[in-house]
């Protein structure tokens, strides 16, 4: 069974943490065996290797989360990466395409697709392997898991079973039932019905010969040039909703949607993390402070308090949920972002009258990892070392840096850093345009970059 695991989202519900690079699953805020911290990214792939499953599982996402992954669990983690964000039919079918061209997959190979950020236990995943047995002796075109619901929840999608099959291993369904209101919901609870998780199965053959049906390449290196003909649109609405023989398996476990702030506090074993305090009187309340200054709340319960580079957030707990319609359309730039290589937070951001701007991050790069080689165009930059040793190349050549070194860095200089030890300083920016798009990598991995400039040195 090959799995594919969706990373998506643009984290607005559990913003000021969360942004477009950074998704609910990569906050680390919930505590592992040994009580340190870690993301529920993180969580689900360790889970995942318990019985064996990363060996066969790809992760779908899109190139702003590609780093992010790579930093949490592992830069060999098999990737498949969105051109754009299309929804998750697109994303799947280009998985599919990956396996069929890329693995030599078979065409009844049965193919589980799940999220990223499921917080449930161990034994979610045991039974997710339950599906490749049923989608077989049941000859469904799909199956699917669903959660026995534990309340008449208004938050969560419901697969109606068909009565008639209740005493099966599993279950044959009538149909789906989306967000109902809490009366209809106690209505579906009578009638069986599971919470819709977001996971099911097929064989791999069913999404392939959509592709060929629908005149587009089943080879993953041309349908990721083509990838913006494939339909904006949910697995649910192409696939699910025209597909006629579905079963469905229960799991009757714990399972939670940690979306919202509400739902995710309730999770986190502390009720601070951070630099941040709290009176005696400050009951159910949490605070979440990334920033280096403390946060303090007096005599108030039943609140959240979460700041980070990006904002601020002070809510009603049940209030929570509204983030999302508070935040709007913000755009801003991500003010803290995890690398392959490390992190940098923003320290300020400045435009003046004349378009010149200034941005100045905080950047560390772990032991080991480096920065590619690269150039700018619109800006130069200006290093500070506060800590650690590392290897500058500036235009082909190497020095060694250190605590207390400053490096200037002109517009157009090509360069690129490797931390000896772990290597932080402070970045200062100047131009006409400080973004992504004006960093023009040359060499990505140190041991190219070493190999290239000793044979120009030759």
């Amino acid at each position: 069974m090959k799995l594919v695991l969706l990373s998506g989202g643009s984290g607005k519900r559990l913003w000021p943490l969360s942004n477009d690079a950074r998704s609910k699953q990569f906050l680390k805020v919930l505590r592992d065996e040994e009580n340190a911290l870690q993301s529920m990214v993180q969580r689900v792939w360790n889970q995942l290797d318990k019985l064996g499953l990363t060996e066969s599982a790809v992760i779908a996402t899109s190139k702003t989360q590609v780093e992010m992954i790579q930093n949490q669990i592992g830069k060999d983690v098999p990737i498949i990466v969105e051109p754009e964000r299309r929804d998750t039919f697109p994303a799947i079918a280009l998985a599919a395409s990956y396996m069929f061209s890329m693995e030599n997959t078979s065409r009844n190979e049965i193919v589980g697709v799940l999220p990223v950020d499921s917080f449930v236990e161990d034994k979610f995943f045991a039974r997710l392997l339950d599906l490749q047995d049923i989608l077989t002796t049941s000859n469904a075109e799909l199956a699917l898991m669903g959660v026995k619901p534990t309340f008449p929840s208004e938050k969560y999608g419901y697969i109606i079973p068909n009565i008639e099959s209740l005493n099966n291993e599993f279950v044959k369904v009538s149909h789906f039932k989306e967000k109902p209101h809490v009366e209809e919901a106690k209505l579906l609870l009578e009638q069986y019905a599971l919470w819709n998780c977001g996971v099911f199965a097929f064989k791999l053959g069913r999404i392939i010969s959509l592709l060929e049906e629908k005149g587009l390449p089943t080879n993953y290196v041309e349908l990721s040039a083509n990838y913006s003909q494939l339909p904006k649109i949910s697995f649910d609405y192409e696939v699910v909703e025209k597909t006629k023989y579905i079963v469905a398996i229960p799991y009757d476990g714990e399972w939670k949607d940690l979306g919202t702030w509400n739902t995710l506090t309730e999770e986190m074993g502390t009720t601070i993390l951070g630099n941040a305090n709290m009176s005696l009187d400050s009951q159910n309340t949490h605070i979440i402070n990334e920033l280096d200054i403390p946060v303090s709340v007096l005599g108030l319960s039943n609140i959240i308090v979460a700041a980070s580079p990006d904002g601020i957030l002070v809510t009603d707990k049940q209030a929570s949920p509204r983030v999302k319609e508070m935040i709007g359309d913000l755009d801003q730039r991500p003010m803290y972002e995890e690398r392959r290589w490390g992190w940098y937070r923003v320290l300020d951001h400045t435009k003046y009258n004349d378009q010149t701007e200034v941005l100045t991050k905080r950047i560390y790069i772990s032991a080991g990892k480096n920065l590619s080689y690269q150039y700018h165009n619109h800006r130069q930059e200006v290093w500070t070392i506060v800590k650690g040793e590392g290897v500058l190349l500036l235009n082909d050549e190497f020095r060694v840096i250190r605590h207390g070194d400053v490096i200037e860095i002109p517009v157009g200089d090509k360069h690129a850093v490797k931390a000896v030890t772990d290597l932080e300083f402070i970045e200062v920016q100047t131009g006409s345009q400080l973004v992504e798009e004006d960093n023009h990598r040359l060499i990505l991995t140190w041991d190219e970059i070493e190999e290239t400039i000793y044979s120009i040195n030759r």
